[in-house]
């Protein structure tokens, strides 16, 4: 009757090893929730970034407007006849 005990006493302790430390136990598996939720975030902040992208692209192929406001507001440059006033705080 104390070997029997014995023995199920070492099998439960096998089987809450295997549970919480083992593989695919409750800890390991809540690690890979954090990583998915954390890559799932990213992938959101990336297709945000790829839209953002795309529009810019495909503005910048259909118009002009987009050009002229890159170039006024990155190189500086204005029209022919126009007037650059700066003001200044």
């Amino acid at each position: 009757m104390k070997s029997l005990a014995v023995a199920l006493i070492v099998l439960l302790a096998f089987l809450q090893y295997k549970l919480w430390l083992g593989e695919g136990s409750l800890t390991g598996i809540w690690r890979l929730h954090q990583a998915i939720d954390a890559q799932q975030r990213e992938n959101a902040a990336l297709r945000e970034r790829n839209a953002a992208l795309d529009a810019e692209v495909k503005d910048l192929k259909q118009g002009f407007d987009a050009i002229e406001e890159r170039a006024r507001a990155e190189l500086g440059m204005i029209k022919k006849d126009e007037t650059f006033y700066r003001v200044v705080e």
